[in-house]
């Protein structure tokens, strides 16, 4: 029996999950498909799920990882720690009620490609996170592992650790050696030429620039770090290994 798969979020243009998963499913010759639900709100997602009896598994993109929240029946430890959900399992009882599940591989798949360049789980560096949303929170959760200090960044909101844009100085930028972008500025197709707004000419070759947007693979934030040397980090691994991840526990899931 064909196993059914999908993404919700808003806009989808930029994914690239369902190409993924559909050429994994080839593959390995398992009978399943992943598709796109562009839905307009969270308010749809009991709607999707009822015209989609088929559907065993979601992931969650923006703006719904932490919208999605109030519609899940039970979030796992991890995600429960971060306030934001990107995988989602799908359970029926012999009625039809669902049981919806919610976890979270972004803090995973942002740990692994991150310790992939650090090279340490202890290090004297300090990060800047561009964003509040649900990324942001699984890119905190991580950097408060691994003992990593940072700052947040947001349009308005100022806090003990968040500042907004404006205050960004360049000492900032020479205080912050690990500047994280988890905004969808320089996504495609309708951020693709925007970056968020920072005195880039502070940036050395000792900064590190890490985006978490994947299409497309070399955003104009990266491109400001390449222009001055820095070590970037696109967010294609990040991207595959919690694809990875979340196919691990709906593979789970059906045992």
């Amino acid at each position: 029996m064909t196993k059914y798969y999908g993404l919700i979020g808003k806009p989808l243009d930029h994914s690239q999950s369902a190409s993924h998963f559909n050429n994994k499913f080839k593959n390995m010759g398992i009978d399943a498909i992943y598709s796109l639900y562009p839905i307009e709100n969270i308010e749809k997602l009991p709607e999707l799920i009822e015209e989609n009896p088929q559907l065993i598994g979601l992931n969650v993109t923006i703006p719904y990882k932490q919208q999605v929240w109030h519609y899940l029946n039970e979030v796992d430890f991890v995600a429960n720690m971060i306030g934001a959900v990107n995988t989602i399992t799908i359970k029926r009882d012999a009625h039809g009620k669902t049981y919806l599940k919610g976890y979270n591989t972004d803090a995973l798949g942002f740990e692994q490609s991150l310790k992939e360049v650090l090279k340490c789980t202890k290090c004297s560096i300090k990060a800047l996170v561009l964003g509040t949303g649900g990324s942001a929170k699984a890119v905190k959760y991580v950097l408060r592992r691994l003992g990593i200090p940072y700052l947040s960044v947001d349009r308005y909101r100022i806090k003990s650790d968040q500042i907004t844009y404006n205050y960004v100085t360049p000492y900032t930028i020479e205080e912050c050696k690990l500047i994280i972008n988890t905004t969808p500025l320089g996504m495609y197709p309708l951020w693709v030429d925007q970056a968020p707004l920072l005195p880039y000419e502070c940036l050395t070759p000792d900064h590190i620039l890490y985006d978490l947007v994947y299409n497309p693979e070399i955003t104009t934030f990266l491109q400001h770090g390449i222009n001055h040397g820095s070590t970037i980090i696109t967010g294609k691994k990040m991207f595959l290994y919690q694809a990875e991840n979340a196919w691990k526990i709906w593979q789970k899931h059906q045992t």
